[in-house]
């Protein structure tokens, strides 16, 4: 999306006015994927005609299967930024593939940590709204495991087609069943037309999500957001990288970056620092350096590294709430970043998938 393009575009800058890498310039190429099918076709070009060293981005989790599977077919690097499905990490994991966004597992544990110490897990009645497509299915089956687990019931669990724009029928349904909680386990812009639309029925019932981008909460707009929900990062973040990224980005572009600007601009410096420290693009010396577990600046209290042997990046994540109506500086200003988990003295795979 935009937002992923001026977070790597700007990264790109940077790195070539330091020198780029290895002395020499670097250049981005960038291509709407559409679909898997295309994603594929398109990653393939890009190795063959277009030269590319290494395939970065995607954010789909199915179109990302696909790449990983042209990556592996070439023995190229993939570094897949933003799909964020397990399953992608477990049984179609290749060695050709490394994961920088955080998992499913990770956002159910971000957000189910904090409901449990709010006890508003144990004996609630959750009912479930789960997008119907890889990811959806993937984070209803995370969502599932953990409220079992901690003493809660499912007592609602509607898939819901990609292409549904309106909610109320659901919403009756929510009405009828009365739960303690709704749960969204939806992605993009059906995560923004569910929010309104559950703030025009005036159900009761409290709601949370385990997945929800920036630019789609800003989207939903101040008054009609609630609950508490996961990221991987906010502009708001008190570290000094994250405070030096978000003025020279907002500076730049006349607003805040949302999480994805952060992720494709980490990860290109990631990339970067790979073959500078490796002093060459060769795939598998990239492969051997990130096995390492090199560690990464990612902005945060806590640096970053890629897991030996599943190739997921290990970092911090977030649970994020809302302001109360009103009280917010301006439209980017309505969200409160919460403590990063895992605490301080915790390892950092402890949310993460086993």
């Amino acid at each position: 999306g935009g937002y992923s393009v001026l977070g790597i575009k700007m990264a790109e800058e940077e790195i070539n006015k330091a020198g780029g890498v290895m002395g020499r310039q670097i250049e981005v190429m960038s291509e709407d994927s559409v679909n898997p099918a295309t994603a594929a076709t398109k990653a393939q070009r890009m190795l063959e005609r277009d030269g590319a060293t290494v395939l970065m981005g995607e954010i789909n989790s199915a179109s990302a299967l696909t790449i990983m599977q042209v990556a592996a077919r070439n023995k190229k690097f993939f570094m897949q930024i933003g799909a964020r499905s397990d399953v992608l990490r477990g049984k179609n994991c290749n060695r050709y593939t490394f994961h920088v966004d955080i998992p499913v597992t990770v956002m159910v544990n971000a957000v189910g940590q904090s409901l449990v110490r709010e006890n508003k897990v144990k004996g609630k009645n959750f009912y479930m709204l789960s997008a119907d497509y890889l990811f959806g299915h993937d984070l209803l089956k995370a969502a599932m495991a953990f409220i079992l687990e901690h003493g809660g019931k499912i007592i609602g669990d509607d898939l819901v087609a990609t292409d549904v724009t309106d909610f109320s029928g659901f919403m009756l349904k929510i009405r009828r069943a009365k739960p303690d909680v709704v749960c969204s386990n939806l992605a993009g812009n059906q995560v923004t037309n569910l929010v309104k639309q559950y703030a025009e029925f005036s159900l009761p019932f409290p709601m949370v999500g385990f997945n929800l981008n920036t630019a789609d909460a800003w989207a939903a707009g101040e008054g009609n957001l609630s609950g508490i929900w996961p990221t991987v990062w906010m502009h708001t973040l008190d570290t000094p990288g994250s405070k030096a990224f978000t003025a020279a980005f907002t500076k730049k572009h006349g607003k805040p970056p949302e999480n994805h600007a952060w992720i494709e601009y980490v990860s290109l410096r990631m990339m970067a620092q790979a073959m500078n420290e490796a002093k060459s693009t060769d795939t598998e010396r990239l492969i051997a350096y990130f096995e390492k577990e090199a560690q990464f600046d990612v902005l945060k209290a806590r640096k970053a590294y890629f897991r030996s042997w599943d190739h997921q990046l290990m970092q911090e994540a977030y649970p994020f709430t809302v302001k109360p109506k009103g009280q917010a500086k301006d439209k980017w200003d309505f969200l409160v970043l919460g403590a990063a988990v895992p605490w301080p003295n915790q390892p950092l795979e402890l949310l993460a998938p086993p």
